[in-house]
């Protein structure tokens, strides 16, 4: 994609490993959009957990070396390839995917992966919105099939994923519980559509939760940590309930009669298995809700491109997290 002539600042991996491997740079040439492809000048970009498991090499999807980190930016339309008629240049967008990858002034992306922005969400808001908010809505509306007047735990509720499964799920009539593991979490989480929030630093929390619940237990819980909380989920569901297990960061014994007598599910949620009519479909849902008010993304901690690297180690290693986390580009 290079030409040799506009240059941009882009962080660049050229190998697999810990957060050391991000480099910034300050020459790397702005890519050209093709067709059915546009530039956007990148304002901000989400910094989201599979970008760390990707970097690391231990992701099932492999981007070829060297790299471009990123999904998620939130800018304006800078240039359009051919046959792009949706978008023009000054449009304000958000991504849910680039093709050349969003830690960098400038970004490549297929049109279908693009969406208008709202004037009432600011970029920060518009980088906080990809991975997120499709992922939860797959989650709930998809894969877990939530219905109106059933109830769900979102358990790590306080982080991207977390705050938006909340929001998602007030909307369309749910019950919704939460955890996070900090004052300020449980806040947060109250805050954006949960009736009822758990401490799940406290020892007895899981009890709290069964006591809440009663006997029926819980119709979906949409899991952000299954390698510690799968165990306890199954002994939380109601009869047909279903886990969705949004993030995993390694093994757990579970003992499989626990889905037995309750006819349990356990799901997992790729959000780039969606086919483009899904993302049409979770794209206009989520366009609904930004209109009526209810798609508000909180944004949590805030770094320039160049502090690429803390964000990484943050982003795995920080006790409870409040909100997205974010970079700044533009």
């Amino acid at each position: 994609m290079a030409t040799g002539q506009k240059l941009m600042r882009a962080i660049r991996v050229f190998e697999f490993g810990g957060p050391e491997v991000l480099k910034f740079q300050s020459d790397v040439a702005v890519p050209i959009p093709k067709d059915h492809q546009v530039l956007i000048k990148v304002h901000a970009c989400g910094v989201n957990p599979v970008d760390t498991y990707i970097r690391s090499g231990s992701y099932s999807r492999k981007p070829l070396l060297p790299y471009t980190p990123g999904s998620d930016v939130a800018g304006v339309i800078e240039a359009v390839g051919e046959n792009v008629s949706a978008f023009k240049k000054g449009d304000r967008v958000f991504t849910a995917g680039t093709i050349s990858g969003g830690y960098a002034e400038f970004a490549v992306a297929a049109d279908d992966t693009v969406y208008t922005l709202p004037e009432k969400l600011d970029f920060k808001q518009g980088a906080a919105l990809g991975v997120p908010y499709f992922t939860a809505y797959r989650a709930l509306l998809h894969s877990a099939r939530g219905k109106a007047g059933e109830s769900v735990l979102v358990h790590g509720a306080s982080g991207g994923v977390g705050l938006a499964a909340c929001q998602i799920a007030r909307a369309y009539g749910l019950k919704v519980l939460g955890t996070a593991g900090t004052e300020e979490g449980k806040n947060i989480v109250l805050r954006n559509g949960a009736h009822e929030v758990f401490n799940h630093r406290e020892v007895n929390y899981i009890d709290k939760i069964k006591k809440s619940v009663g006997e029926k237990g819980i119709d979906i819980i949409i899991e952000m940590l299954a390698n510690v909380n799968l165990s306890n989920d199954l002994n939380l569901l109601s009869y047909g309930g279903r886990v969705i297990i949004v993030g995993s960061r390694g093994p757990i014994e579970i003992n499989p009669r626990d889905t037995m007598a309750k006819e349990a599910s356990i799901i997992g949620v790729a959000l780039f298995s969606s086919t483009k009519e899904e993302f049409r479909q979770f794209a206009a849902a989520l366009q609904a809700g930004m209109e009526v008010g209810w798609l508000k993304p909180v944004i949590g901690s805030q770094y320039p491109l160049e502090k690429v690297v803390q964000a990484h180690e943050n982003i795995i290693h920080s006790s409870g997290a409040t909100g997205k986390m974010i970079l700044l580009v533009s």
